[in-house]
Parts: structure tokens; C-alpha cells; sequence
């Protein structure tokens, strides 16, 4: 469009204005960084320090010193800056208060979107900070003395708050140009880059109200009648309390629990291999000082057991294992006889075993209250399974669990009370507990219990694991039974004789057919009436490559009390072969656990998602939904905060909803969590 002449005359007009701008930006950078890392190390810029009481993931309170800068909140054990703990990132907080029927003031920060309001590293660059009970990632409720104290600290919150546009202003610069600068100030950006930066507009009136939601009534000594706060905006200056009605927006696609696949999946392989393990010398060492402490017979529930034998996962996510070829029993609904639905959920069943950690290795012992969640997508059937577990009891440990997945039509719920019995030269694992699978067309309620697990060779031979005992599968209704009995190796056997296992498959008094072979690898079925024989099971290359893809939490968006979350440190620390760190990291959570225990003192304890049953001595799911799938009303399932429900169809809702190959992908860029796709 231009002659090379006037061309080349307007890239000489536009370049130095271009290089004026650049050289604006570096500097307007520089002063912005600069003065915010003024406000950080100068003592005299400070709003407002004092002590405040903050609550922790138990529940428990801890008295910190906290110190108010523009746009950030420092928080130490002492009023010195030697003992830092964290810094919270006000640029993306919001603040309320927070009724309470106790004496002094609460008021709590909190991340609009559950995302974390932790800067990653301290002013002085600390990665690591002063060892504390563990406190919320995206939350945290303060304390103060007296509700003068309270307003005081609200007063100058608020004005940290309209200070917070410094820190973004410095965040977004360092995202869209290099970090030039000092060191220290580099830094500064450095801190400030977390993932609680967000844009503004995400933040809408609905899910401010998801988040008061979820908060309400979680502390039950600080509950408050609604009524009590019905005028709490109008007497509080125009501040937001927490009991503040908002209207809900009504959004096409679901606030739900945003879940992304899993990255990598630990497999053992097939055979006595990996139930075998050589203990090293030092370890040895430990066993020894361990076993002076037992006496045979004793059980280990209370016995703290060293980093080296443990499986870097908790007993809530190893539980999970069962269900990754969930769809044998989205296929075994469809089945037409009892016996055939009886042989499919037996495919099931088994299928939840041939994954082995490598090696003797135990799960972490569940923390109380501690919660796992995932999820499969069916692609056959183009819908999801859902697990929710909850440890609902520490002595005894029982973990609670519920599956779900209405589409497909079955759920499943139980509880697992997991005992421990030392011999000598060999313990044992008892799974104590049922699961009730029930198949919701049809009605139908299948009882299943579980192998014990044994380990032998602790003081002489090679250490071994292996499943052990009878376990039975029972539908009442149909009068279909299953019995299975898992065979420990003879004294003298082979290695054809590891991981054997027999049973029967009975409808009534009448024997249909019999079941042999190796539960993690081939199993035989054999027709009572005909002799005719099938491979029932065989977790071979091609199974494997069947297994659905699990879907998780991603960890920084994961509660405080989530499994991975929860044990990261501990896990991080088994991972990096450091098992002085991992058994300093484990002893921090037990002792959390156990002060809350002390200060809970005969207080029950309730769990989140579970309640007990006194009449059947059971467990069961807050929130079960056993009602048949109707296409015409139901729209989709989905979970969240532990909840699974279903979005109902409006008459507005005219195009259906699919979970889409491409789910997990969505998941990454979806702002609102919303995992759903029209169609």
C-alpha cells in the first residue's frame, strides 16, 4: 500500500516512540518495585502489628503476631522477624466479619475463588517458615481481643486492602516484562506472583455465596442463629457479614469441583516380585528398636511406625484403588440374570488388587477429619463416578466412603475399621468393614468384605506380603453369593502358589460355577452344569490400557485437610529418600492431632460428610442419592465441597450435557470450574 521510501519514513517515525515507551515502562517498574520493597523492609511502615488469635485446619487456635503493611499481611510466632510464618497476599482477599458466640472478635479473610492467599516465599526470601499447626491455604479467621481490637484491625484491613493496587500494579508488570531491577526488589515481584492473582470481573455475587455457604456453621461452639445477623450490613457500616443474603446467579454451567488427570499412576508388577523386600541395615536397626516395644498379639493402631515402610499416599486415596475399572460395573447393571450381574461385579471386585505399591509398603494412617476426592469419566457411557472419602474416627480408625455414579446406575458405600495384630515374625492388616454396592434400576444390594493383608519374614527371612482370608459378595434379593478364599504360600510351596485364590459362585444351595487362579494376574471360571471353562479375569496389557483415567484435585486447589495436600510435605520428603525430614514432617501432624484431641476433650467429635448409625453400626454418606437416573429431568451429576448431587433440567435447559473427551483440558482454563460442555 505504501512506496518503499514512505515505508521505511514511518518505521523511523514509529521506532523511537516505541523505545520512549519501553524505556517509561523499565522505570515506571522500577519505582513501583522500589517502593514497595521500601514498605516491606522499612520498620516504620507499618498500619498495624498486635497479637491475634488465627484458627488452623483442626480447628484449634494458635496466638501469632501479626503485622500490617500495605498490601500485605506478616505473620510471626514473636514480635521479632526471626520467627516468620507467612505472608498473605492481600491483593485478591476480601474480608468479613465473622459472628461468634465466643468472647473477642472474629473476622476472616478468604480468597473469593478458594484459590491460595499465601505468598510463596517471606521478605526476607525464606521458602520454608516457622513450624506451626497447619494453617488454610485459601482462608484464614482471626481472633482479637475485644470487639474494639476487632474493629480496629477491620478498619485497617480495609485500608491494606485499597493499598493492594500497589502490589498489582508490581505483579502485572513482572508477568508482562522482564524483571529488571535490583535483586531485593526482584524478589519482591517474585513474592508477589502467586496463583491468588485474578482478575477482578471472575468475581461475581454467586460465588461469593458459595464460599459463605461452605464456610457457614463449620465451627459448631461458633454458631450463630441466622436471624441474629439479619441486620449485620446496615449496623456494620456497610460491611459484609458472612450470613449476607445474595441472589444467586443463574448460570448455565455448574460451579463444581474443577478436576484435571492424573499425571502419573505408580503400577507393581504381576507376582511375588514386588510383594518382597530387602531391609537395608540401618533400617534393620529401627525395626529392632520397634519390635522391643511389642508384645505378640498386640495391636498397632497406636503404634508409630518409621517413614521408610510407608507408601507415599494416604489409606483414603489407596482405597480409591477399586474403582478405576469402574465401568465392569456400569456393564453389570445392564446384565439381564443374576448370575451374569454376579460375574461382572466378581470382575470388579478383582480388578481392584493387581495395583501394587512397589515393595512392603503401608499408606499414611489417616488424620481426623481428613477427606480424599476424585473421579473416573466413563467414555462408553459418557458419565463419571464420583469417590468421597472422610477419616470419620481416629481410635479406632474407621474411613468412611461413598461412590456415585446415577447415570450408570450403581453407588456404593461403607466403612473400613483397619486393625493391626503383630505375631512375632509376622502381622497382620484386617480390613474390618463391609461395602453395599447397590444397583439403582434394579434394586438391588450386593454386601462385599475385604482381605486381611499379611506381612511375615519381620525378624527372619525375606519380607513378604500377601492378602489373606475368606470374602464373601451376597445379593439378598436374588439369593446370588460369591465366596472367595485368598490363599497364603505354604511353608514349602512355590512360587506357582503365591497370590492363589478358589472360590464359588452359588445361586442359593445350588453351585453354578467355581473360580481358581492368582488374584493379580489369570482367574478361571468353570461352569458347574456344562464343565465349559472362561478366563473370568486377566489384568494382562490390554486391561491395563482399559483403565479409566482418574481425575483429581489439583493441589493447590485442594482444602487444607485433602489428602495430598495434608501429607505433601511428608510425601515430598519420602520421595526425596530424606527420611529424617519425612519423620519430622509426620510428627507434625500428629502432634496437631493430638493437641486438638486434648483440647477437644470429651467433646465428640463430627464428622463433615458421614453419620454414624447406632441401629446398624454403620456409617453413612450425609448426602446419598439413590434415585433412579431419568434422562428427561436429570441434566448432569457433579460434586462440590464433597457434595455430589445432580443439576435438574429447567424448562429453559433445552440441549443436553456431555462430559467431553476433553474435560481435564477444560478444567486448566476454566475460570469458574465449571467442567460441564453443551452439546
Amino acid at each position: 500500500l505504501y512506496p518503499g521510501n514512505q515505508l521505511e519514513h514511518l518505521r523511523n517515525c514509529i521506532q523511537p516512540h516505541s523505545n520512549v515507551q519501553k524505556k517509561n515502562y523499565r522505570q515506571e517498574k522500577k519505582r513501583v518495585a522500589k517502593e514497595l520493597f521500601s514498605a516491606l523492609k522499612d520498620p516504620s511502615v507499618v498500619i498495624m502489628s498486635n497479637w491475634l488469635k488465627i484458627r488452623g485446619t483442626l480447628k484449634s487456635w494458635t496466638k501469632l503476631w501479626c503485622v500490617l503493611k500495605p498490601g500485605i499481611l506478616l505473620i510471626y510466632k514473636t514480635p521479632g522477624s526471626d520467627h516468620w510464618v507467612g505472608t498473605i497476599l492481600l491483593n485478591a482477599c476480601k474480608l468479613i466479619e465473622r459472628p461468634s458466640k465466643k468472647d473477642g472478635f472474629c473476622f476472616k479473610l478468604y480468597h473469593p475463588l478458594d484459590k491460595s492467599i499465601w505468598a510463596m516465599k517471606g521478605p526476607k526470601g525464606e521458602s520454608v517458615g516457622s513450624i506451626t499447626q497447619p494453617l488454610p491455604s485459601n482462608y484464614l479467621i482471626f481472633r482479637a481481643a475485644s470487639e474494639s481490637d476487632g474493629r480496629c484491625w477491620m478498619d485497617a484491613l480495609e485500608l491494606a486492602l485499597s493499598c493492594s493496587s500497589l502490589s498489582k500494579m508490581t505483579a502485572k508488570s513482572g508477568r508482562d516484562g522482564d524483571q529488571s531491577g535490583s535483586s531485593e526488589s526482584s524478589h519482591i515481584l517474585q513474592l508477589l506472583q502467586s496463583s491468588a492473582l485474578i482478575d477482578q470481573d471472575l468475581l461475581n455475587d454467586s460465588m461469593l455465596e458459595n464460599h459463605m455457604e461452605n464456610d457457614a456453621n463449620s465451627d459448631k461452639s461458633e454458631r450463630e442463629a441466622h436471624e441474629d445477623s439479619d441486620n449485620g450490613a446496615n449496623e456494620n457500616g456497610g460491611r459484609l457479614t458472612e450470613e449476607s443474603d445474595m441472589d444467586q446467579s443463574d448460570d448455565v454451567c455448574l460451579q463444581a469441583t474443577v478436576f484435571v488427570e492424573e499425571a502419573h499412576e505408580e503400577m507393581g508388577e504381576a507376582g511375588e516380585a514386588s510383594q518382597v523386600e530387602t531391609v537395608s541395615e540401618e533400617n534393620k536397626g529401627l525395626i529392632w528398636t520397634l519390635l522391643k516395644q511389642l508384645r505378640p498379639g498386640m495391636d498397632l493402631s497406636k503404634v508409630v511406625l518409621p517413614t521408610f515402610i510407608l507408601e507415599p499416599r494416604s489409606f483414603l486415596d489407596k482405597l480409591s484403588d477399586y474403582y478405576y475399572h469402574a465401568d465392569l460395573l456400569s456393564q453389570a447393571v445392564m446384565e439381564e440374570s443374576p448370575y451374569s450381574r454376579m460375574k461382572q461385579v466378581l470382575r470388579w471386585y478383582l480388578s481392584g488388587f493387581y495395583k501394587k505399591p512397589k515393595g512392603l509398603k503401608k499408606p499414611y494412617n489417616p488424620i481426623l477429619g481428613e477427606m480424599f476426592r476424585c473421579c473416573w469419566l466413563h467414555p462408553q457411557t459418557d458419565s463419571c463416578t464420583f469417590y468421597i472419602a472422610e477419616q470419620v474416627s481416629h481410635h479406632p480408625p474407621v474411613s468412611a466412603f461413598y461412590i456415585s455414579n446415577r447415570k450408570d446406575g450403581f453407588c456404593i458405600t461403607g466403612s473400613i475399621l483397619a486393625k493391626s495384630k503383630f505375631y512375632g515374625n509376622s502381622l497382620s492388616a484386617i480390613l474390618d468393614g463391609k461395602a453395599r454396592l447397590l444397583f439403582l434400576t434394579r434394586d438391588e444390594e450386593y454386601i462385599i468384605t475385604m482381605p486381611y493383608a499379611h506381612c511375615k519374614g519381620i525378624l527372619y527371612g525375606t519380607m513378604t506380603l500377601e492378602l489373606g482370608g475368606k470374602i464373601t459378595i451376597e445379593c439378598e434379593k436374588t439369593q446370588c453369593y460369591t465366596e472367595l478364599d485368598y490363599k497364603l504360600k505354604p511353608f514349602l510351596g512355590s512360587s506357582c502358589n503365591v497370590n492363589q485364590i478358589s472360590g464359588k459362585i452359588r445361586l442359593g444351595e445350588d453351585v453354578l460355577a467355581t473360580v481358581d487362579g492368582h488374584w493379580d494376574s489369570k482367574v478361571h471360571l468353570t461352569e458347574k452344569r456344562t464343565g465349559q471353562q472362561e478366563v473370568l479375569w486377566n489384568p494382562g496389557p490390554d486391561i491395563r490400557r482399559q483403565r479409566l483415567k482418574r481425575q483429581v484435585v489439583q493441589v493447590d486447589q485442594q482444602e487444607a485437610f485433602e489428602s495430598e495436600r495434608l501429607w505433601q510435605h511428608v510425601t515430598r520428603a519420602i520421595n526425596d529418600k530424606d527420611q529424617m525430614r519425612a519423620t519430622q514432617e509426620k510428627f507434625v501432624l500428629e502432634e496437631a492431632q493430638r493437641q486438638e484431641a486434648r483440647e477437644r476433650a470429651e467433646r465428640p467429635w463430627n464428622p463433615r460428610l458421614f453419620t454414624f448409625n447406632s441401629d446398624t453400626n454403620e456409617w453413612h454418606y450425609k448426602y446419598p442419592d439413590t434415585e433412579a437416573w431419568d434422562p428427561e429431568h436429570c441434566l448432569l451429576q457433579f460434586e462440590k465441597d464433597g457434595v455430589i448431587q445432580t443439576k435438574e433440567k429447567s424448562q429453559r435447559q433445552r440441549s443436553s450435557y456431555t462430559y467431553s473427551q476433553n474435560w481435564a483440558a477444560q478444567q486448566k482454563v476454566s475460570p469458574t470450574g465449571s467442567y460441564c460442555s453443551c452439546r
